[in-house]
Order: structure tokens, then sequence, then C-alpha cells
């Protein structure tokens, strides 16, 4: 039997660890998304690696979350993780405006094919609601009442009926 020291690394499985490390350390990768994260505030979409829109994915929209309600709170939480005061004022002033009603799901990623030089995944990650392909004009839809098909077309077929066969 096999006593495991405390510096032996290298065969202990990760169960629950879901942060992707990006090949970085912890400095390194939070700078990275936080720079990521203001280039896509700023621009509203970027090209980037798959794995590196995933993490962005994860890092950037509990801020954006928090830019729905403007406090003091709120907006020094967001600070300390973006650490750009322009970046930060955009988010919460015109951002926080157009995805007030989104209950979630604020960033789209969009897989491009591969990278040319060393064949890794590239993905377009953006803001959903600055896209006008996908919503152009942003017609809001109103709650309908879902029927079936059988008795909508029932309907539209047959003709109407005449009330008084002497008029004719």
């Amino acid at each position: 039997m096999r006593i495991w020291k405390q510096d032996d690394k290298t065969n202990v499985m990760r169960h629950g660890k879901k942060v992707n490390h990006l090949g970085r350390q912890t400095a390194h990768r939070k700078s990275m998304l936080a720079n990521m994260a203001c280039s896509l505030i700023e621009h509203k979409r970027i090209n980037t690696t798959v794995a590196k829109a995933k993490a962005l994915k994860s890092f950037v929209e509990p801020m954006i979350t928090k830019s729905k309600e403007d406090t003091t709170h709120n907006r020094r939480i967001v600070m300390a993780r973006l650490r750009q005061k322009d970046i930060v004022t955009e988010l919460f002033r015109d951002v926080a405006v157009k995805i007030g009603d989104r209950p979630g799901g604020y960033t789209r990623i969009i897989k491009l094919g591969n990278r040319l030089g060393d064949n890794a995944d590239m993905a377009m990650i953006e803001l959903v609601d600055y896209n006008e392909v996908y919503n152009p004009g942003k017609t809001k839809k109103t709650k309908t009442t879902r029927r079936s098909r059988r008795g909508n077309a029932a309907k539209a077929v047959t003709p109407p009926v005449k009330a008084n066969k002497e008029e004719e």
C-alpha cells in the first residue's frame, strides 16, 4: 500500500475541480480574464480560443448580473475584478440598460473552426443583445398561449357561414 506524500501531485485525480487553469498561474489567469472581459464589454464581441471563451463566460456573466442593480457595493465588487474604471462605467450605464430584462445567458459562444498556426479551436464570444443578425430591431415578443395546429387549421379552412340565404 502506497502512502501519498504532500508533494506528490502527479497521480492525484481532479475530482470536483471545475476551474480550467488554461496553462497559467493564478495571477496571470485572473489578469488575462479581466483584460478579456474588458475587451468584451468595450467591443461587444471578441475572437479567442474555445477554452478561454468558456472560462470568460463564467467570469463575466456574474458581473453583468451585478450590473443590473447599480449600487456602490456592486460597483466595488465589479471594479475589484475588472480594474478599469471606464469599462465599469460602461458596463453599469450602457450594458446593464440593454440587458435589464434578460434573466441570464448574456453571452453567446460561436465556434469558428481551427486556427491555421497551431490548429487550436477558435470561437467568437459576444454579448447576446448587441448582435443585430440574430435579433434585428429587438422586437419584444408578447406571451401567447399555445394552441394545437389542428385547431387553428380547422378554423382557417372553414368558409364563413352566411346567416340569411334569402339575401342572395
